[in-house]
């Protein structure tokens, strides 16, 4: 079978937290609502636009949830790509592990319709055998739904494949689906100390170390 690496987005192939701040708080703009700082909303990142929505409007009880999220999606929709860019070493990194043999994929709690067109205006987009994105009828991580629908669009064996991520979601999920976890130190969220395989302090560390570890 094959070997599939399946990647975060967020905070693991690209740093977007200005963008996805930038669309919080055009959110919170047009319900009057004073900006949050980007240090805040890098806490609400890794369980999708719903959760980062309620969580930024937490403060103003009389706000909707559900049309914040509406709010956020628009913003986001509009602007996707204005400071997002990929990691250091990320283009390259991706074009060495598919030299190699690994089927790619990413597996994210953003919508498919934000992954596509991102990945795509940052030049990567053909180097991915699978892409999934929140919004279908697949459980988001912290679920392994998405890694394992992955694992099979790619022909991969999990106990061959890596899930390389920058959350807790993202280790609960590897771990559920049966694959290699790896902590993308270099992004912006904190698992839980302990709970990966390995700890890249870069993209391209990652990257060789998983062609070291076949």
């Amino acid at each position: 079978m094959n070997r599939c690496i399946i990647f975060d987005l967020d905070g693991t192939l690209i740093d977007s937290i200005a963008d996805i701040a930038l669309a919080t708080n055009r959110m919170r703009e047009h319900y009057g609502l004073v900006p949050l700082p980007e240090k805040t909303v890098v806490g609400y990142v890794g369980h999708g636009i719903a959760q980062l929505a309620a969580l930024a409007v937490a403060d103003a009880p009389h706000i909707n949830p559900d049309d914040a999220a509406k709010e956020v999606l628009r913003a986001y929709r509009n602007d996707p790509v204005v400071h997002t860019a990929l990691y250091p070493g990320a283009a390259d990194g991706l074009r060495i592990l598919k030299t190699a043999g690994f089927r790619l994929a990413t597996a994210s709690n953003k919508p498919d319709e934000l992954c596509v067109p991102i990945l795509k205006k940052l030049g990567v987009l053909d180097l991915f055998d699978a892409i999934i994105g929140g919004g279908r009828s697949i459980a988001m991580k912290p679920a392994p739904d998405m890694l394992l629908y992955a694992l099979k669009e790619t022909g991969s064996d999990p106990a061959l494949s890596w899930m390389c991520g920058d959350s807790e979601p993202d280790m609960t999920s590897g771990r559920a689906a049966g694959c290699r976890t790896a902590y993308a130190a270099y992004g912006f969220g904190k698992p839980v100390e302990g709970s990966w395989d390995f700890k890249a302090n870069s993209f391209l560390e990652f990257v060789y170390h998983a062609l070291k570890n076949r």
